[in-house]
């Protein structure tokens, strides 16, 4: 165990926990009430919080799937950013100013002002539920990758050791400061993964004997049949997974799957309103979607150079050609893990390390405050009012903290979860995990598009339409199919369609509700605004 580490790695790791405990103890200010505990006092600069969002949208996913989608593809997953920058306008027109004139702590709570208590706690349940699944998938593959690592193997109690190592630090880092805490966190761990992304390519650049110009040639004609590696748009008509970056998908749902993280899912929404007005967290949102392209660049081109690394032997002398999928002890690994685990010089193997731990961190600190804001605001206290107990703000601060560390205890368990899911299903974790939330998102996108732009629905619709879109999103899953409908009716869809056919049916059986006519209607749909 950690023999694979040399003294400059030790280093690196030392340097890395000194940070942490630095940024900790300086940012770890106890929070006098529950306004400041879960939105920082609406006093976060622009600045932070874009940085923040930009963290919190990465994750390990980003970190070990970036270079995978280089390797394997081309450059069209950048084009996505085009389906952010419209739901980002959308979300900076529509949702963050309604946000801020109701004073939301989460953005479940406008769905109260329209339709009553019982919406504002189905969209928080559902929202939790997906975010559990997410967010614990994510930390179980950030797991693997550091148990990899730390303790050269994938067994299931080392698998389980990184989970727990990972889980306590963010806790541990967060539960005392609330969300100010969260997203200076978030800042230093982007700026670690990031400046591990840059090293990584600095050394397949020293690596790789050729200059820029001719790399570029080669990626552009990586081989007879193959299609350049640095093609950004694709045009044709495909609904399969395979089609999922394609112009189409970047249009319909990739638009759709941006406007409900940026603006439905309580994950990203909460650093939003951090900020003091509605028009500086419209500009935080934005820029966070500005800086997220340049990032995302980086990851994919780290699998750009892996794939002449290993690919092109004909450039590397035959030094690094590889054939077939990269295997660690059996099994399958990304490209970038096979690479830092056999290639990776000392030092840089640590820095990269630190960099796969901040990935996981800064989405596993932004799982924990998000889930508690929404079960300590949207369903403990007004299980309190209804009782007509009233407490202190203190003692909400008190249950969110309590409200993280059970967070966190489901998350951990979750991806405990995952490591056996894995291993006796075939089931694709990663795909599971990068496309979990639709589940949730499609419900929750047909419920708000009524909320804002209709007079229509009521809180049996809403009820409907959540489950409605989650029921339709889950009988287009390939393994749902298998099991009640024949082969011959079986298809498959990329879960951006999957996204705009559940949106469409929840938006549907929403409309289908009783239009409101109670006087304390106080969230008028924005066409009559």
């Amino acid at each position: 165990m950690f023999s694979q580490y040399d003294t400059l790695d030790w280093i690196v790791f030392a340097a890395y926990g000194a940070v942490l405990l630095a940024t900790g103890w300086f940012f770890n200010r106890r929070s006098a009430n529950s306004q400041d505990y879960f939105l920082g006092g609406n006093s976060m600069p622009v600045w932070v919080v874009a940085i923040s969002v930009l963290a919190t949208s990465q994750s390990a996913a980003t970190f070990l799937g970036g270079p995978d989608q280089g390797y394997r593809g081309d450059l069209s997953y950048l084009t996505t950013n085009i389906g952010a920058i419209i739901a980002a306008l959308l979300v900076s027109a529509f949702l963050i100013p309604r946000f801020y004139q109701h004073k939301v702590y989460t953005v479940y709570q406008l769905l109260e002002q329209r339709f009553g208590e019982s919406a504002k706690q189905q969209a928080g349940i559902m929202y939790l539920f997906g975010r559990v699944f997410a967010s614990g998938a994510r930390l179980y593959m950030a797991a693997i990758a550091v148990s990899m690592i730390l303790f050269g193997n994938f067994e299931a109690s080392s698998v389980v050791w990184s989970i727990v190592l990972m889980t306590a630090i963010g806790l541990l880092y967060t539960v005392y400061g609330g969300i100010r805490t969260v997203i200076y966190s978030d800042v230093v761990q982007c700026v670690v993964y990031v400046s591990a992304a840059i090293l990584v390519i600095y050394f397949l650049l020293e690596a790789i004997p050729a200059d820029l110009p001719a790399i570029v040639s080669a990626l552009q004609a990586p081989a007879p049949d193959m299609e350049s590696k640095l093609s950004l748009f694709h045009f044709d008509l495909d609904f399969s997974p395979s089609g999922v970056f394609n112009f189409w998908s970047i249009m319909t749902g990739f638009v759709l799957l941006n406007v409900a993280a940026f603006g439905l899912d309580q994950d990203m929404t909460q650093r939003v309103l951090t900020c003091k007005n509605a028009k500086e967290g419209s500009k935080a949102m934005l820029f966070s979607v500005v800086m997220v392209i340049p990032v995302m660049f980086l990851f994919i081109c780290i699998g750009l150079l892996l794939f002449i690394y290993y690919q092109r032997p004909d450039i590397m002398s035959q030094s690094g050609s590889l054939e077939g999928t990269p295997n660690f002890q059996g099994e399958n690994v990304t490209i970038f893990m096979y690479y830092v685990l056999n290639q990776i010089p000392a030092g840089v193997k640590g820095f990269v390390t630190i960099g796969i731990i901040a990935a996981a961190l800064s989405t596993l600190n932004s799982g924990l405050n998000s889930m508690a804001s929404v079960l300590v605001q949207d369903i403990y206290r007004p299980y309190q009012l209804k009782r007509n107990v009233n407490h202190a703000e203190k003692h909400y601060v008190k249950a969110g903290q309590i409200a993280m560390i059970i967070v966190a205890v489901a998350l951990a368990a979750m991806a405990c979860l995952c490591y056996y899911w894995q291993q006796y299903t075939d089931m694709p974790l990663l795909q599971f995990a990068l496309s979990v939330m639709v589940f949730s998102y499609s419900g929750l996108l047909g419920v708000y598009l009524i909320t804002l732009f209709s007079a229509r629905g009521s809180k049996n619709s809403v009820t409907a339409a959540l489950v409605g879109g989650f029921v339709s999103t889950l009988f287009m899953q390939p393994y749902v199919m298998q099991s009640v409908l024949p082969s011959e009716y079986h298809f498959s869809l990329g879960f951006t369609w999957q996204l705009c056919i559940g949106t469409a049916i929840s938006t549907l059986i929403c409309w289908l509700g009783k239009a409101q006519t109670k006087q304390n209607d106080q969230l008028q749909p924005a066409v009559s605004s």
